[in-house]
């Protein structure tokens, strides 16, 4: 159920819970536990709690909602948390922003090409999810636009992920192709929907949810880059089962507070090649005996998996993202 028609109904002073299913930036759509949507606010003091977030409240998350009276209902407590994926905010490197909470896997939607969605990107946003363990499902969009040699890239991406441990998908929004495993994929629990603008994800929603009427957008012939089409994070029922978590797209995806020491832990291939490093603490970039430098020598580890690996172990000098990634 899309929450269309939010309405608010308690008296001053009660308490109810629910669920945020709507974001816009300025006030939240709350799915009530007996199935009414509300409209509601965040009250100022989580912004004094510490919370170094430019959205203390995500779709996803549990919250307790208070009237103060008037009719005005204010989210005054959040749930604990099981999960959520997170990134850096963009152009404020020291506040993170909360994508979603409390999901049962992401799919990220990437195309090798009108947009590109580089190596970089997606291997920055799997070992985030992985940090906060969130399960990943990478869908290789567009593959009915593929020109000149862009099938090979994308065969050549499926074998790098797979082997690093990912399940793979081959879509494609506009034909069909691959929808039934994309709808088997996310049939159970909650998904959330990520990836660039212009990938498609707008049109695989609507494929999956024909009463979302999510707006789609053509690709700048001047870029090759996406326009934004959707203006804020929401949840949709699935008729099938599950739910799907529809964000704006990303645009870049910088990590936020991981420590430089642990990001070999939630790049799943470099982890386990790690195992027969000599040193328990090494780094994979100058010690003898490193396991993850031999299988990059000899072509077990893909360059472009040890590049992101290095980026984001120099995430802590925060100037790298006066531009956002």
């Amino acid at each position: 159920m899309r929450a269309d028609a939010p309405h608010n109904s308690r008296g001053a002073g009660e308490a109810t819970h629910g669920t945020v299913v709507r974001n816009t930036g300025s006030s939240y759509v709350v799915r009530t536990d007996d199935g009414r949507l509300v409209e509601c606010r965040v009250k100022g003091n989580f912004r004094l709690r510490g919370i170094r977030s430019t959205n203390p409240v995500a779709v996803g998350d549990g919250v307790t909602l208070t009237d103060t009276g008037g009719g005005a209902l204010f989210i005054s407590e959040i749930d604990e948390r099981r999960n959520y994926i997170v990134r850096r905010a963009s152009n404020l490197s020291k506040q993170s922003h909360v994508l979603a909470a409390n999901v049962d896997r992401a799919v990220l939607v990437v195309t090798v090409a009108r947009p590109e969605t580089s190596t970089t990107f997606i291997d920055r946003f799997l070992a985030s999810a992985e940090a906060y363990r969130v399960p990943v499902v990478v869908a290789f969009n567009k593959m009915d636009d593929l020109r000149g040699d862009e099938a090979a890239t994308v065969r050549y991406l499926t074998a790098v992920y797979r082997e690093a441990g990912y399940d793979c998908l081959h879509l494609s929004a506009t034909t069909g192709l691959g929808l039934d495993a994309l709808q088997r994929a996310v049939s159970t629990g909650t998904t959330l929907l990520a990836g660039h603008s212009g990938v498609g994800k707008s049109t695989l929603l609507n494929r999956l949810v024909p009463d979302a009427h999510a707006r789609t957008a053509e690709i700048s012939e001047a870029h090759g880059t996406g326009m934004h089409t959707t203006t804020f994070s929401e949840l949709y029922d699935l008729p099938g089962g599950g739910a799907l978590i529809d964000i704006p797209g990303v645009k870049g995806f910088g990590s936020f507070d991981m420590d430089p020491r642990e990001v070999a832990h939630y790049f799943r291939d470099i982890f386990r090649l790690s195992a027969d490093c000599r040193f328990n603490n090494c780094t994979h970039t100058r010690e003898p005996g490193c396991a993850v430098l031999a299988a990059l020598e000899d072509h077990r580890l893909a360059p472009s998996r040890y590049a992101s690996y290095l980026s984001m172990m120099g995430d802590k000098d925060e100037n790298k993202y006066r531009e956002a990634y």
